[in-house]
Parts: structure tokens; C-alpha cells; sequence
């Protein structure tokens, strides 16, 4: 198994993803890379999306996916967007024609949770 850190940024990790109304019956998380994962995943025939400047990929898996804290318990409560994270991923044994290597998540270890910023400060 393969681990990288990275930046979570669209987190569906606690039920399946919904795309465009329909459930793709995977978990899912993308991760915002640094320079240097971005190139290793590259390297890999791993395709990247650009989002906003930086490079982004999604990992997913058809099973949930074992959440954890700094400190080995369960992780309790949403991860939120900017939060820290490693992950555990293994690559498809072949590339995809057209879209490279498949990420396959294995477990999650949230390092550090970003301050939750869709809260109102004035309440």
C-alpha cells in the first residue's frame, strides 16, 4: 500500500457519492497535492485535475473506508474542507486508455481538521 498526504477537499466518506442525482456507490475523497505528490502521482500514470491552480485527484473505493485520528481512534464528525490528511491508496494493476491509473482508498488518517468555515460567526 502506497500512503501520501494531502488537503482534503471534497470529502463523501460517510455514504456514497452522488453525482448529477445519481449514487455512484463509492466513497470518495479528493486531495489537494503538493508540487512534489502531484509529480510522484504523475510519474505513477496517474492522471491529475488542476483546481484553481493546484493539482487535485480523487481516490475512492466501493467500501467504507476506515476513518482515524491523530492518535488511532475513530475519527468522529465530518472532515472538513482544508483539513489534513494521509491516506492509504493502492493503483490498479493496469492503466485505463483513457483515464490512467485508478486510486483505490484504503483508510484514512485525519492529521489535522481545518476550522469549519460554513459557520456563521455572528451566532
Amino acid at each position: 500500500m502506497a500512503v501520501l498526504t494531502g488537503k482534503a477537499a471534497f470529502v463523501n466518506l460517510t455514504e456514497t457519492e452522488q453525482y448529477q442525482g445519481q449514487d455512484t456507490g463509492k466513497y470518495t475523497l479528493t486531495v489537494t497535492l503538493d508540487d512534489s505528490t502531484a509529480q510522484m502521482l504523475s510519474e505513477q500514470g496517474v492522471k491529475l485535475r488542476n483546481y484553481e491552480g493546484t493539482a487535485q485527484r480523487k481516490f475512492s473505493s466501493k467500501y467504507p473506508v476506515k476513518v482515524i485520528d491523530a492518535e488511532d481512534n475513530p475519527f468522529i464528525g465530518p472532515i472538513t474542507r482544508g483539513s489534513t490528511v494521509r491516506l492509504s491508496y493502492k493503483l490498479s494493476p493496469e492503466p485505463h486508455p483513457i483515464h490512467g491509473m485508478s486510486t483505490y482508498l484504503n483508510a484514512v488518517r485525519v492529521v489535522e481538521l481545518a476550522e469549519d468555515t460554513s459557520i456563521d460567526d455572528e451566532l
